[in-house]
């Protein structure tokens, strides 16, 4: 009787929730176009990848000595210019919303190219939402008033493939559940060219499942959020000595927060502990690594869900209605499971600081310096990439209807 008195509430309450709205007889749809043309013009003092030329991305540091050949690089870039809509229709049954969003910067098979790469597309209806946007888990609000496109690595930062139900709404303050894409990255470490591992694969058996809650007043914001995956992976010879398949569990928590310390002044922060999460971040390494199981002849190696940890600590001031800075500290800290390679990802750091300037409407420019280090795991080596930054960005926008 108890279990059906509970899932009778549940139905009234989301009937509730989706029952017919009422829309106001003059509502029209709306279609918003916006987006902006940014040119970066770069100095770079020592090295990183080159298909990642134009951002400070620690874990893209070289992990042996001149990897990237000599120090001292110059580059200009445009691809974070972006071009985006928005759009709501008004129906009898509430208002339908859509984003659709694309920049030029080039990940994957298109690393390092000039290139549509898309940002956000997707919907909402009422408490129903879905498609590719930020990830619930993240807050996209931590990330501070910086030119250089990537941000600070230790903040939490995936824009995803999600069905999400907005649970709350009061205001700016909301809670949020979503089941997303999974993914995953694995590292074979030490054994990597061991036959045995040639034909173990990664499977997700699952969704992520993802979710915050957010608290805001005068004084800025609080947000929790939570992320929880079933990480498989399959050996596809079953009939040899040995069996590598298994699974790990991941998970995630975070908090984080703006708050108006003063009325030109805006604290980010942000923590994150967890395990097996680190496509979430913003720069991480993979999120699976081998550890040594020796007391097992038939399976001497098992997968270890990394530990990891980000701190994100930002100031953003206005200085007056033209000039404003961003400065601040960011970090991720790996622990390293003992099978991994010497040179493995363990620590990165991110530094920045700037001053922007706007003399008219819809134009900025202004001057960054950045810093990122990274450390190896167990070898001893450690590097650091000093560069400068110099942008020049021009936005548009038009809404039309509504």
């Amino acid at each position: 009787m108890k279990r059906t008195a509970v899932l009778a509430l549940c139905l009234t309450a989301c009937s509730a929730s989706l029952a017919p709205a009422q829309t106001p007889p003059d509502a029209k749809p709306s279609i918003e176009i916006y987006g902006f043309g940014q040119v970066d013009a770069i100095a770079d003092f020592n090295q990183n990848n080159p298909d990642w030329y134009d951002v400070v991305r620690p874990s893209r540091l070289p992990n042996v000595a001149k990897q990237f050949g000599e120090d001292g690089h110059f580059y200009m870039s445009v691809r974070q210019s972006r071009f985006g809509t928005k759009a709501t229709l008004p129906t009898s049954n509430g208002d339908v919303s859509a984003q659709f969003e694309f920049d030029m910067f080039g990940v994957g098979k298109d690393a390092g190219l000039t290139t549509i790469r898309l940002r956000h597309a997707w919907g909402q209806w009422k408490q129903i939402g879905g498609g590719q946007t930020n990830s619930q888990f993240m807050d996209v609000d931590v990330f501070p008033n910086t030119i250089e496109y990537w941000g600070p690595n230790g903040m939490l930062f995936l824009r995803n493939a999600q069905i999400f139900y907005e649970v709350y709404k009061n205001g700016d303050s909301n809670a949020r559940v979503a089941i997303e894409a999974p993914g995953a990255s694995g590292d074979a470490g030490q054994f990597a060219d061991r036959v045995e591992l040639q034909n173990v694969r990664g499977r997700f058996p699952s969704p992520d499942f993802t979710g915050h809650y957010r608290h805001a007043d005068k004084w800025g914001y609080v947000q929790v959020g939570g992320a929880l995956r079933d990480i498989a992976y399959d050996d596809l010879i079953p009939n040899d000595q040995f069996n590598l398949s298994g699974h790990v569990w991941g998970w995630g928590l975070s908090v984080s927060s703006n708050i108006k310390a003063t009325p030109k002044d805006v604290l980010r922060l942000q923590l994150i502990e967890g395990a097996g999460i680190e496509n979430y971040f913003n720069d991480a390494p993979i999120d699976v690594g081998l550890k040594k199981n020796p007391s097992n002849a038939v399976t001497p190696l098992i997968g270890d869900a990394l530990e990891d940890f980000g701190l994100v600590v930002y100031l953003d001031h206005t200085w007056n209605d033209r000039f404003t800075s961003a400065i601040g500290y960011s970090r991720v800290d790996i622990s390293n499971s003992d099978a991994q390679n010497a040179n493995a990802y363990k620590t990165g750091q991110y530094v920045s600081g700037n001053v922007l300037y706007t003399p008219t409407k819809n134009v900025m420019m202004g001057g960054e310096f950045l810093w990122g280090h990274r450390e190896n795991f167990s070898d001893g080596f450690k590097v650091s990439d000093t560069r400068i930054q110099f942008s020049v960005k021009y936005s548009f926008g038009m809404k039309v209807g509504g």
